[in-house]
């Protein structure tokens, strides 16, 4: 007899051969209905797994996170199936879960489409009808080998693995090489949705052959599915690609290049107003702001690091004489280089330094989407030179930014991700000491400031630990927007020290901060936030004065001229079209106030307010309203619609 532990502590008696089945049944039978898979001592386990020697057990139901992630691993095993039954002879590479839902990527024999996508779904159902169990097998790897005679994808794979028995999984006449676990059988599958089709090169490589992708959601009821796709819809009718182009915001041409955004008025006035927002901020918090160009000697980011650990996202460099000259795809070895133009003592300490410069990364070409993922980039960059005692400080100052940046914006969900080195990997700079101290000196900053956090391991930057701020949207989805870094490794390899108390030279520890991280990355998440309904404060115009007739254009103008001159950003619409129709078009521009004046407008000195998303009309004075919308833009009110 062994024994298992439940998460309330209860112990349960099993027998030799027992399986978690067995267990989940005895707990209760709407658990066993509920159940996709099980945890042995933190390990997730099949049902059908024998609990031989017994341990800490916990059941794993279908709306889970671990749960999901098996439901959709095991819908797209359903869809694999599917696919090599309508299309024989198509070949399987891999296909994992990912946030949502799945994917698989096929060398198809035939050709699939988005239209054929339904018919990959009744196949699928039918798949799910037949109630066919998934059984995982332990095969030797030379039999394995056997099975996958015809598909070099997955013998490439089976020889990257540990000679000795490997795990495939079975429904039916379907089989798959596969750690696991998944549901039990495919009748346990819940409700899903195929959504499109992509081309992706095998293991990511361009030179290698182009497979089909195709991706699918999973849910573990209709209700949830649903509700996902709802979301989806709104999340499409809110891309920052469409209303960019609906407003007038920013375009791209292929006659200036692929990723590098080009802005129309509207959207410069919109870049200008977020950048003079956080240079505001910084101003008020004791950061001085300074300007260190485009370009850098290539020498520069040798010293830094940048060349070993981040060549590959920098663009060629450019060559005068005997000097190599690099596009900046980040500003802090220019910032250490001006820290190091003048002496400095403990007393100018903390020395805060920002700047809202144009970087350039060298992103695949595959990769780039929209305002989100581009070449050309401006970040809201600071770097403070502090001691070592001043870290915490200076974190919570940093902080203290984000904090009001982002409320002011309306992102009040967002949690903290504290990434980590991986001592294993060989992306970062190696000097365990200054990594140890980093780390620890982010987490007491974390810790002072009485912030939770997720350690992610891996996800430092090459030369230091990062606190990566994950804000949510109105359609609950995560961004991260605002970083702060802890880094000891840079100062001393780019030479940077003050004179201490004790008179000595030491190096200062550096903390890189951007609030907003990139303005083009920041505007895409704000155009999608408020779905092109910017706050007052931020719309590129807040008015535009319709009038009734062309004989009331005079007045229109008065009216613009006085609203101007109080620093509101006003228009007049004198196109020639009907009233009605000037409202319509200036609603979908999402102008957050439309005046109508007419002749009871003109002779009594009022325009008639339409305020963006309210039914009620009102006449207000002219000076009345330029109070109201002065008042309104100094609070920076965040509207959302």
């Amino acid at each position: 007899m062994a024994v298992v532990r439940l998460p309330d502590g209860k112990e349960l008696e099993i027998e030799s051969g027992e399986r978690a089945r067995d267990v989940v049944e005895r707990i209760g039978p709407r658990l066993a209905r509920d159940a996709v898979v099980a945890k042995l001592n933190g390990d997730l386990i099949d049902l059908d797994a024998p609990l031989n020697g017994g341990g800490d057990f916990e059941v794993v139901t279908k709306d889970s996170p671990e749960g999901l992630y098996v439901l959709r691993h095991s819908t797209a095993h359903a869809m694999a199936q599917a696919i090599t039954e309508l299309y024989p002879g198509s070949k399987l590479t891999i296909g994992p879960p990912i946030e949502n839902g799945f994917y698989y990527d096929i060398e198809v024999a035939g050709r699939i489409t988005d239209e054929d996508l339904p018919r990959i779904e009744e196949k699928m159902r039918e798949v799910i009808k037949r109630d066919l169990p998934i059984q995982r097998e332990s095969v030797p790897k030379a039999d394995v080998e056997a099975m996958y005679e015809d598909n070099p994808y997955k013998l490439e794979l089976i020889e990257d693995l540990e000679d000795g028995d490997i795990t495939v999984y079975r429904q039916g006449d379907f089989f798959d090489l596969c750690r696991g676990p998944h549901v039990p059988t495919t009748a346990k599958l819940g409700a899903f949705k195929l959504q499109n089709i992509a081309g992706a090169y095998w293991r990511g490589d361009e030179k290698n052959t182009m497979l089909t992708r195709i991706y699918g959601t999973a849910w573990p009821t209709e209700k949830e599915l649903k509700a996902y796709l709802r979301r989806l819809e709104e999340a499409r009718q809110r891309d920052h690609r469409k209303i960019g182009k609906d407003l007038h915001l920013f375009t791209f041409s292929p006659d200036i290049g692929a990723g590098i955004p080009i802005f129309l008025p509207k959207g410069e006035m919109l870049r200008h107003l977020m950048e003079s927002y956080v240079r505001e901020v910084q101003t008020r918090h004791g950061y001085d702001h300074v300007w260190t160009g485009h370009l850098a000697n290539e020498q520069l980011y040798i010293k830094s690091g940048h060349i070993e650990h981040y060549r590959d996202d920098m663009f060629p460099p450019m060559v005068d004489g005997d000097t190599r000259y690099r596009l900046k795809p980040m500003n802090c070895p220019s910032h250490m280089t001006l820290f190091n133009t003048q002496s400095h003592s403990y007393r100018d300490l903390p020395l805060r330094y920002a700047e809202f410069a144009t970087l350039y990364r060298y992103e695949k070409s595959g990769q780039l989407t929209g305002l989100t993922r581009v070449r050309a980039l401006t970040q809201d960059d600071a770097h403070v030179f502090c001691t070592e005692g001043q870290v915490q400080e200076e974190f919570a100052r940093a902080l203290e930014i984000i904090r009001e940046v982002l409320d002011t914006y309306g992102f009040e969900d967002y949690r903290v991700r504290l990434s980590m080195r991986d001592p294993e990997s060989g992306k970062f700079i190696a000097d365990d000491e200054k990594w140890t101290r980093a780390e620890n000196a982010l987490r007491q900053a974390l810790d002072a400031a009485g912030i939770a956090y997720d350690e992610v391991p891996g996800e430092a930057a090459f030369y230091g630990p990062k606190a990566d701020f994950m804000a949510k949207d109105v359609l609950e989805r995560e961004w991260q927007l605002s970083t702060i870094q802890v880094d000891f490794i840079q100062p001393a390899r780019l030479g940077c020290e003050y004179i201490g108390e004790d008179g000595q030279p030491h190096t200062p520890v550096l903390l890189h901060r951007a609030v907003t991280g990139t303005t083009e990355r920041f505007l895409a998440v704000l155009i999608e936030h408020y779905g092109g309904a910017f706050p007052t404060w931020l719309s590129p115009v807040q008015a535009v004065i319709i009038p009734v007739a062309d004989r009331h254009l005079e007045y229109a103008r008065k009216v613009q001229a006085t609203l101007g001159a109080a620093g509101i950003r006003v228009e007049v619409d004198d196109a020639l079209m009907s009233m009605q129709k000037k409202i319509r078009e200036n609603a979908r521009q999402k102008i957050p106030y439309l005046l109508i004046v007419g002749d009871d407008e003109a002779g009594a000195g009022t325009v008639n307010v339409r305020r963006r998303g309210e039914k009620q009309q009102e006449a207000v004075g002219i000076d009345e309203f330029e109070w109201r919308v002065r008042e309104e833009i100094a609070a920076r009110g965040s509207y959302r619609q």
